[in-house]
């Protein structure tokens, strides 16, 4: 009694060959970790920038505009929502994991900055320890010297 409905199943998206042109671009930007990722959620928009390789990319999320920029050209398109959509996935999961990248450092610093100021600490009250015993033992010596 197991059997699918063809029509519940979801079926891949098929790109076209220029979205599938244009997908493979900024999946390659976004692996090369010098693309900036810049995100104005307010207005839809959002930005890959390749200084060294000059190239940019805007993706305008409302008008499902794609622009791509480099030294010569400069071309803007509207695409199918879909394939917007699945190209800003993309470039909001890179982002979300540069994003936990420099979270992880950032936590990993403020552990090692408060496990050597631990160290410091028990380092000081040693020493202080040590010190008390020493006042302690020389006013004890003292003390024994007045008792004669």
């Amino acid at each position: 009694m197991f059997f699918t409905f063809k029509f519940f199943k979801k079926k891949p998206r098929v790109y076209t060959k220029i979205e599938s042109h244009i997908y493979g671009i900024i999946i390659e930007l976004l692996k090369v970790s010098s693309t900036d990722i810049n995100v104005d959620e307010l207005g839809g928009k959002y930005y890959l920038s390749n200084e060294e390789q000059h190239f940019k990319v805007t993706i305008l999320s409302n008008d499902y505009v794609i622009r791509l920029t480099n030294t010569r050209d400069s071309v803007a398109e509207k695409y199918d929502k879909v394939f917007v959509e699945d190209v800003l996935r993309a470039v909001k999961e890179e982002k979300h994991r540069r994003m936990e990248l420099v979270y992880d450092s950032i936590t990993n610093s403020i552990e090692k900055m408060a496990e050597r100021l631990h160290n410091r600490l028990i380092e000081s009250n040693e020493q202080e320890s040590q010190n008390v015993r020493r006042l302690e033992t020389k006013q004890n010596v003292k003390n024994k010297r007045v008792n004669f």
